[in-house]
């Protein structure tokens, strides 16, 4: 049985003439996801963090709410709930951890 180690995955691609890309991949039990309105301003902001990276998501530009923005709320909150109902479906699929084996 191979052990799966938690892990956070950063990249930063730069090439000539492009923007840069990251890349952030969150494989860990360790992340915390926080929402709320930014304190003082009426933005609301969606943030996803470990030990080793954050990311934070707001609204356009930084100003007040706009279509787009909504629309982009509406893919994260159908997007996780996708990952939800995958990650339950999985689980009750997968055997016990705590199960042993009885052949003899």
């Amino acid at each position: 049985m191979s052990e799966h180690r938690p892990y956070t995955y950063v990249t930063l691609s730069m090439r000539p003439d492009s923007d840069p890309h990251v890349g952030v991949s969150f494989h860990t039990p360790r992340l915390q996801i926080r929402a709320g309105l930014l304190m003082g301003t009426p933005r609301p902001y969606l943030e996803f963090a470990s030990h080793e990276a954050d990311v934070h998501i707001s609204t356009t530009g930084a100003g007040p709410v706009t279509d787009a923005d909504l629309d982009i709320a509406r893919e994260i909150f159908n997007a996780a709930a996708r990952y939800l109902a995958d990650c339950e479906l999985l689980h009750a699929e997968e055997p016990a951890e705590d199960a042993t084996d009885t052949a003899a």
